[in-house]
């Protein structure tokens, strides 16, 4: 992945997003694209036209945190955004010995796994940069159970999202799970853009599927942190489900994720059921649970 390339292509996109109105600035007759001019932006930032220029180009090289921060200010950017144009400027500016990175990870101290172990309340899942699912514990797994069906372990989550026509099924607003799980990709891509594994995963989902090439080509970026995520699984139907993401700093490279039911509600009754079906499917005995559409 290009890291000027992924410069120019994100600053343009941004630029695109963000009108004169927004910022205070007479619209100025015609525009021959959408957002603000070069100009603008570097009227905003407090830097030169052709300085700016030079940076929308992808020419990220000794340019100061002070200028990246205010370019992030010009246009508007989110969190998430402005992190991931810092990271863009701190790759372009590595010696070419210090861009070799470690693959995603899929090893998992056996501690940590009797952590993911010892939850029971929740569903919790181990996971990696690429969104591999490493590890889970018995109600993750029974959760997760149609993406472990759709792919030879390791299994990842956008592979199941844009290739397997089955989880548009399994997620009721799947158009929104797609924007996140591309926009959680490109962030990660943005962190590392020399990791090999992610590289392949983005360039053989964008071969197979034109929904994650038409996302992808956005340059949306997102802070996978907490959320609400709903669910329709073939065995229990609809769930609503709480999830908190924590990254483990001795495990540079894995994170975990809680989903939880809120307390008294249907669908913790359902995590329940879950987690029961899956016991049995485990140890041979068929449970008494018709599956539920929801």
């Amino acid at each position: 992945m290009s890291t000027p390339q992924e410069a120019r292509e994100f600053l343009v996109s941004r630029r695109a997003k963000v009108t004169p109105d927004m910022v205070g600035l007479p619209a100025g007759g015609i525009r021959r694209v959408p957002g603000l001019r070069r100009g603008e932006v570097a009227v905003l930032a407090g830097v030169s036209v052709e300085y700016y220029t030079k940076l929308e180009r992808g020419d990220l090289r000794g340019v100061s945190d002070e200028v990246v921060g205010a370019i992030a200010s010009a246009l508007r950017l989110d969190e998430a955004e402005r992190a991931h144009l810092f990271d863009l400027v701190r790759h372009a500016n590595a010696r070419t010995r210090a861009r070799r990175r470690t693959p995603a990870r899929t090893d998992v101290r056996p501690s940590l796994l009797h952590l993911v172990d010892s939850i029971t309340e929740g569903a919790a899942v181990l996971g990696n940069t690429r969104s591999d699912i490493v590890a889970t514990n018995t109600l993750g797994r029974a959760l997760y159970d149609p993406v472990f069906r759709s792919q030879p372990e390791p299994v990842g989550y956008p592979r199941f999202i844009f290739l397997d026509p089955a989880s548009r099924d399994f997620y009721p607003d799947w158009e929104t799970v797609a924007d996140a799980s591309v926009a959680s990709l490109r962030t990660v891509a943005g962190r590392d853009p020399f990791d090999r594994s992610i590289t392949d995963l983005v360039g053989e989902l964008s071969t197979r599927s034109e929904a994650f090439r038409t996302r992808w080509a956005r340059h949306d970026v997102r802070l996978h942190i907490q959320g609400v995520k709903h669910m329709r699984h073939p065995m229990v139907g609809a769930v609503e489900l709480e999830y908190n993401v924590m990254e483990l700093p001795a495990d540079v490279g894995l994170n975990l994720t809680v989903y939880t039911a809120a307390p008294g509600s249907e669908s913790q009754e359902k995590l329940t059921l879950l987690a029961g079906w899956w016991i049995s499917q485990e140890s041979g005995r068929p449970l008494r649970q018709e599956p539920v559409s929801g």
